[in-house]
């Protein structure tokens, strides 16, 4: 079967599995904030529309100067992008006919760019506890140029240590090796420890930041990228000119100047969280242990999870599947923490299950 890559446009994993689209689906693949967008980008849109008949900052520096001031980091170490897969792209480019290691399971994208730019690729896999297992990874970097690792991880919700993180960076650094950590959902991770200050020692460090997920504004597409300024210089003379539109922009420095959203929802996430894991637990799923805004899901009285994964089809709740993640194979479900009653509508399906 030709396996959607993504989640998000249901319409086509309905297609791949010759189910007949209901009238009304909720859609639980798509790992995007369930309040929305913050409420003065609907208020500001109109001025945005002012600003769509001039060409757009190439280096969008009013948006790099708010990162800056909030992350705490100079100017030059920011590279503004077209969403995170553009700048996933980007680093493919720069690694080309390198080697590289993936740790897995996670975000698809990172594999893709490397393919379409020669690299050859390796893995590591979180064992079966969703740990990092950092003595077999320093196993596998010798010869590399660079290793992905998704933190917190996508698919799991998974989040890695700073101490792990700091053991890993330093030895990618004695190595020459790049570590690329996608920090794509970080700010929906309420103990999250910015590893900035790890870039002061270890340069090789380059962080992916996504705006689309915590401002849900995928439509917008916008991300950025932290790292030495020798690193960004490289990177970016791989991206187009005016790559990032003008919308994009304004709409992202609207977005950082309300700090208070991502409180609201990482307080939303945690609760909803709560409710679904006590659910799943008394009625015998397991879930992994995430801290963001999705999770894991398997029924383990099914070898597969292919028949659950077609009944919540065919009942109008569209989860993530996971063939198309190393190691995992299907064998778990991915869910989206969404609005109270779509959540809500879920254990009402799960429960129509379980009878």
């Amino acid at each position: 079967m030709n396996w959607p890559a993504h989640g998000s446009n249901p319409q086509y994993i309905y297609e791949a599995m010759n189910i007949p689209k209901p009238n009304t689906w909720i859609d639980l693949s798509a790992n995007i904030n369930p309040l929305g967008p913050p409420k003065s980008i609907l208020e500001k849109w109109l001025h945005f529309y002012e600003s769509i008949g001039e060409y757009p900052d190439p280096f969008a520096n009013a948006l790099k100067e708010q990162i800056a001031q909030q992350a705490g980091v100079a100017k030059e170490s920011i590279l503004i992008g077209n969403g995170g897969a553009e700048l996933i792209m980007l680093l493919g480019r720069m690694l080309a006919q390198k080697n590289v290691l993936i740790v897995q399971p996670t975000f698809s994208e990172y594999e893709k760019a490397c393919q379409a730019n020669g690299c050859h690729i390796s893995y590591h896999y979180l064992d079966e506890k969703w740990s990092l297992n950092l003595q077999g990874l320093m196993e596998k970097l010798d010869g590399v140029a660079a290793v992905f690792l998704c933190n917190p991880n996508n698919p799991t919700g998974v989040c890695f240590s700073l101490a792990e993180i700091q053991f890993l960076a330093e030895a990618c650094t004695r190595k020459g090796i790049y570590l690329i950590i996608d920090e794509a959902f970080y700010d929906f991770w309420k103990d999250y420890e910015p590893l900035t200050p790890l870039q002061r020692t270890c340069e090789n460090i380059i962080l992916i930041r996504s705006m689309t997920k915590m401002y849900a504004i995928p439509g917008l597409r916008l991300g950025y990228l932290i790292a030495s300024e020798e690193v960004v210089g490289q990177i970016a003379q791989y991206q187009p000119h005016w790559s990032v539109n003008v919308l994009a922009m304004l709409a992202g420095q609207e977005c950082l100047k309300d700090e208070e959203f991502i409180n609201q929802t990482i307080d939303y996430i945690e609760k909803e969280r709560a409710k679904l894991s006590l659910f799943f637990t008394q009625e015998g799923f397991e879930m992994s242990p995430s801290k963001v805004n999705f999770y894991l899901l398997r029924d383990p009285e099914l070898e597969s999870q292919l028949p659950l994964f077609e009944f919540l089809l065919r009942h109008g709740i569209v989860p993530r599947h996971t063939m198309n993640f190393p190691g995992l194979g299907g064998e778990w479900l991915r869910f989206a923490i969404k609005s109270k009653t779509e959540n809500d509508q879920l254990l009402q399906v799960l429960e129509e299950w379980r009878r």
